[in-house]
């Protein structure tokens, strides 16, 4: 197992984020000679000191990624938190051998770190589930700022068109994504006022049942149940089965196949299930007429 990357500089939100980048300012750039040497330190030897200096170089790489997505009302120092979390796996997996610059292969890992962080933490509500959706959500500010509408509530049909497009995406998409970009989260713990007398959650509407309304519709499903059960009773055996079969089944039977159980024609089988409901109803309706005058 490798050893653990020694530490370096931390931004929280509660630090200073003009210290920290001053800071990270003060690790070199690594020449291409430089990063091939110490990539390759790591890859063979597992040297820590190596990948420590790759990744406290490219501390800068991550703020200037970071700030980039300042507009999603989340902490940058958490946005770079992320980011150097996707910068460090970014280093264990390069191969130095492919030919290209750590910088060029972290980028992607850094991006997706914080990108990643900001779809689970910018709303509670999911979104960006599927790769259109998440290049819909990263890129609709941008798209919005080159045809001068940020400041649009409602995108306007013809800017709807153009993004979706662009985007290759479904217009609805671009709408919605529109209005939940414009409708953040908001706590129900919210005072009304300023005062703070009363929270948003008071004025909710509890709209599901209360124990009464449970307790009274299992009382009335038990009593069709008996009724059902008592008024079965004036049913022959052939006349029970095939109304339980056609009626009272998920899958019900088809005609064919009780005809071929019963060794009678289909059109016997619906008359037969015909008069079996109909017995069945009047019997239910005499057992609840009984039930009503015995209260």
């Amino acid at each position: 197992m490798a050893a653990a990357i020694p530490s370096m500089p931390v931004v929280s939100p509660e630090g200073n984020l003009s210290r920290y980048l001053q800071e990270i300012r003060k690790f070199p750039m690594l020449t291409p000679e430089d990063e091939f040497m110490l990539a390759k330190r790591w890859t063979e030897h597992q040297d820590v000191d190596a990948a420590h200096q790759m990744v406290t170089s490219h501390l800068r790489l991550v703020a200037k990624i970071a700030m980039g997505y300042r507009g999603y009302g989340l902490p940058v120092a958490e946005l770079i938190s992320e980011g150097n979390l996707g910068l460090m796996h970014a280093v264990k997996r390069f191969d130095p051998d492919r030919g290209f610059r750590l910088a060029t292969y972290a980028m992607w890992w850094i991006r997706a770190a914080i990108q990643e962080y900001i779809l689970h933490s910018w709303s509670l509500v999911k979104i960006g589930t599927t790769a259109a959706q998440k290049k819909l959500f990263f890129n609709l500010r941008k798209l919005k700022g080159k045809l001068n509408a940020i400041d649009e509530g409602d995108l306007s049909p013809e800017n709807v068109t153009k993004i979706a497009t662009q985007l290759e995406v479904p217009e609805q998409d671009v709408v919605n994504m529109n209005r939940r970009l414009a409708s953040p989260d908001h706590s129900l713990n919210a005072p009304l006022r300023i005062d703070g007398d009363g929270e948003w959650q008071d004025w909710l509407v509890d709209e599901s049942e209360t124990q009464e309304t449970m307790l009274a519709e299992h009382q009335e499903v038990s009593r069709r149940r008996k009724l059902l059960s008592q008024s079965m009773k004036v049913l022959n055996d052939r006349e029970r089965n095939i109304l339980m079969q056609r009626r009272l089944r998920e899958d019900p039977m088809t005609l064919e196949d009780l005809s071929q159980e019963y060794g009678i024609s289909r059109e016997r089988v619906r008359q037969i299930e015909v008069r079996a409901f109909e017995k069945l109803q009047k019997a239910m309706k005499n057992a609840a007429i009984e039930e009503k005058l015995a209260q």
